[in-house]
């Protein structure tokens, strides 16, 4: 299948400093909270997962060519990368449940658009509102769950089995709404004269493959109202104009430099660079070889939808490993060396078997593809645990999008120049070079923070800061 504050306070920071209390539900209990972030991970994904399964072929079926739906997915690309930044820190201005809840009407609105468009306008308004809502979503349902956590249970709580929790709820998301999106139109399609009925009832808006789009729609309505009922915020201070638009660049530059200052959110950003590569490389490399394997584009096509289902489980596996994983390893960081270790041994043997056929090759190759998911998973909520250590709720939401726009950034220059390489083991040997480098980043255990100046840990003088930063290298 996504910097922070201007301080990082330690552990044993100054006790008599002024606390404010952080911007979270205070009342709800870690358990409580572990599964609403989990659910709201769920239910955002899962239309997304339903639009995978069919989006281009209901563009193609819409009479779009190739080259025009290219350029809408590139629109939804740019979008999420040009609104990463803004966002993160529009999150940590106004809050996480209002964010979310604008990405979650965005995604309805968009997904509407484009289940009923027909002209390439519509399609591209919705494919832009769809990037927004993506960049909009990259942090806050996590800033919420480490927020609540800190605040009940202190910046000593436990967080990996929460964040591996998510992850495997967005990996299950997508995954079942992959094989929906993917079912739901040859369902339809067996009815004989539905595809008719539809077409004559609708005047040609609705037809089977427009239906999974329509009912990611209404999934959007269910997690609207899921995010206004279970994700509670404390009361914030009024958002004026002036604070918002005042504060987000504060947000944006603190997040910026904080990569600059702090070693292991070096790291983070390099390795989630390293994680874009990889995902590039797959997305783009996988499908054709999967077409050449099975002989024809059609038979490939439903090799990859299969794949796809399969990386997601297998993403979701290496959530739930990610904790035993950590406590084998005895630190997170050899935990993300571990993953990223896997990631790269699986993209070693998709290389290894890029121009071999047969069954064998194939096998091998399917068994190099779940590696790379599987090493991914394992890893993410490890990395995440040291990133949310690292810094405090003032700018957590900032973080993540920061991680995210690394991610972004490296896999649309990863994908032009495996677009460029000839066909065949080197594109693929070379990203595995890429992923084990990131791997050795984490070799060694980060050195503790540099406490910062006294003053610089709220990057937002209008918002409550809560001093939950703890140094965990």
């Amino acid at each position: 299948m996504s910097g922070t504050t201007a301080g990082l306070p330690e552990a044993g920071d100054d006790a008599s400093a002024p606390r404010t209390p952080a911007p979270t539900g205070r009342g709800l209990d870690p358990l409580t909270a572990r599964r609403r972030f989990t659910t709201v991970s769920f239910l955002f994904w899962l239309p997304t997962g339903m639009f995978i399964a069919t989006g281009v072929l209901l563009l193609t079926d819409r009479g779009m060519g190739l080259a025009a739906i290219a350029g809408f997915f590139a629109v939804h690309s740019l979008t999420a990368a040009a609104m990463e930044l803004p966002t993160g820190g529009l999150s940590d201005v106004v809050g996480r449940r209002a964010v979310l809840t604008t990405a979650g009407l965005l995604n309805l609105t968009a997904f509407t658009l484009i289940g009923l468009a027909s002209s390439a306008w519509a399609v591209t308004l919705g494919m832009a509102l769809m990037g927004c809502a993506r960049a909009l979503s990259s942090g806050p349902a996590e800033a919420w769950y480490v927020d609540t956590v800190h605040a009940h249970a202190g910046p000593e709580a436990d967080l990996r089995t929460g964040l591996a929790r998510g992850s495997s709820a967005m990996s299950a998301g997508l995954a079942l709404g992959t094989l929906l999106g993917g079912g739901l139109p040859w369902l339809l399609g067996l009815g004989g004269g539905i595809r008719e009925w539809l077409t004559d009832a609708t005047g040609g808006l609705v037809i089977p493959l427009s239906v999974p789009a329509l009912l990611s729609a209404l999934v959007e309505v269910v997690f609207v109202l899921y995010v206004l009922s279970a994700l509670p915020e404390p009361p914030r201070p009024p958002a004026t104009l002036r604070g918002v638009v005042g504060g987000v660049p504060a947000a944006i530059g603190a997040g910026l430099r904080l990569g600059a200052q702090d070693a292991l959110i070096r790291r983070i950003l390099l390795t989630a660079s390293a994680a874009g590569a990889a995902l590039a490389a797959v997305e783009l490399l996988t499908p054709g070889r999967a077409a050449a394997l099975m002989g024809t584009a059609e038979s490939g096509a439903v090799i990859f939808a299969g794949l796809a289902c399969a990386g997601f489980v297998c993403s979701a596996i290496g959530n739930q490993l990610a904790p035993p994983t950590a406590r084998l390893t005895r630190s997170s960081e050899r935990a993300v060396l571990a993953g990223y270790a896997v990631m790269a041994l699986g993209l070693v043997l998709l290389g290894l078997t890029a121009t071999s056929t047969g069954p064998f090759a194939a096998a091998i190759a399917a068994i190099g593809y779940g590696l790379v998911y599987l090493g991914l998973g394992a890893a993410s909520p490890n990395t995440k645990d040291l990133l949310h250590r690292r810094v405090d709720a003032s700018g957590r939401a900032t973080a993540l999008s920061v991680q995210s726009l690394a991610l972004l950034l490296v896999a649309a220059a990863a994908g032009l120049g495996v677009g460029a390489l000839e066909p065949g083991p080197l594109p693929w040997l070379l990203v595995a070079a890429v992923v084990l480098a990131g791997a050795l980043l984490w070799a060694r255990r980060a050195a503790p923070a540099k406490p910062y100046p006294k003053g610089a840990a709220t990057v937002m003088p209008e918002q409550p800061a809560a001093r939950c930063g703890r140094d965990d290298a």
